[in-house]
């Protein structure tokens, strides 16, 4: 498996099993290391199979395909917090900690939307945050499908992830799962359409501009086109390609998850951007479509945080007020939509 390595550290997974072991405990200190030194990380082994994941790109390729008439039957609602269902292509912008009504209006109309469309699920059982879902006679299948991968992310996240970090920093391992127990995540579906080249490289259409995440960590899986970039870690400013490879996820860490470890973890800068235009082959002048899928890890949100134990000290002092989960994620959403 080539990877990156120079770029992106790789945690294998392989011999988490039940996180009792010696090995356990190696990989929560490697994957603490990655977190603390890039913010991003190459997972291998993870137990979702390749076969799962190219079945989930399959049914976001088939839902992206269907006419805009239907996408709308399961359309956004107007709330920013409210992340379920369709966006269409330049319905959302996104914004790095800008907050003020006034700024945020001066983006969404100062410049191209992000050139995507996306569609957004989550917990079928929540009373709060309700799914919206395409029409079954529109796109049969799709529903328990999605819920199904969804599911898969979501027992990687409670079975190798969250205690994973809790033994890379020194915590019960089961530390994080009492902060994650109401399964406030989003499984995001996300399609860059093609579009002329030129129209990339002029700058009158982009894909993501420069972000962080905004919950606790962050799985991503990428189709082929490529397009991930993340801000080097060595040279601010300097983003560096992050290639899709066959088996592996990319995993990240979110600004809530550093501002818990009091910014000891870096929630790193990313974007995505147009593959740039070949200079040998075949080239009709079109950039090709790309599609990849978020999965959101998120706190529960009636739950109130403060610095975890071992990130802070007299040489360390908090640099946080404690904080309530479902406060500092909505008003990060209310800035993108």
């Amino acid at each position: 498996m080539l990877i990156n390595k120079e770029l992106l550290p790789t945690v294998d997974c392989a011999d988490f099993k039940d996180g009792n072991s010696k090995e356990s405990l190696a990989i929560g200190q490697k994957l603490i290391a990655a977190c603390r030194d890039v913010g991003f990380a190459y997972l291998i082994n993870t137990g979702i199979s390749q076969e799962q994941i190219d079945e989930i790109f399959d049914w976001s390729a088939r839902l992206f395909a269907l006419p805009l008439e239907a996408k709308l039957k399961a359309r956004h609602p107007p709330e920013g917090w409210k992340h379920r269902g369709y966006s269409g292509v330049g319905r959302e912008q996104v914004s790095q900690h800008v907050f003020d009504p006034d700024e945020l209006q001066a983006i969404r109309t100062g410049k191209f939307p992000d050139f995507k469309e996306s569609f957004d699920l989550g917990n079928e059982e929540s009373e709060f945050l309700l799914n919206i879902w395409i029409p079954e006679e529109d796109l049969s299948g799709f529903r328990s499908h999605a819920m199904n991968f969804y599911n898969t992310c979501r027992e990687f996240q409670l079975s190798t992830i969250l205690p994973a970090l809790a033994l890379g920093l020194d915590l019960p391992k089961d530390f994080f799962y009492n902060y994650h127990a109401t399964d406030s995540n989003q499984l995001r579906l996300l399609h860059y359409p093609g579009a002329p080249t030129s129209v990339f490289e002029s700058g009158e259409k982009g894909r993501i501009g420069a972000h962080t995440d905004f919950g606790t960590a962050t799985l991503l899986f990428q189709d082929d086109c490529g397009g991930l970039e993340v801000e080097s870690s060595s040279q601010p400013g300097v983003f560096m390609p992050v290639m899709p490879v066959p088996g592996a996820v990319v995993f990240n860490i979110g600004d809530f998850l550093m501002r818990w470890s009091n910014d000891i973890l870096k929630s790193t800068l990313h974007r995505v951007r147009a593959p740039p235009r070949k200079d040998e082959g075949p080239n009709d002048g079109m950039t090709k479509e790309r599609f990849s899928i978020a999965y959101f890890m998120g706190a529960d949100s009636d739950k109130t945080i403060d610095c975890l134990p071992g990130c802070f000290g007299p040489n360390r002092p908090k640099k946080y007020e404690p904080i309530n989960a479902g406060d500092y994620i909505n008003r990060r959403l209310n800035a993108t939509y």
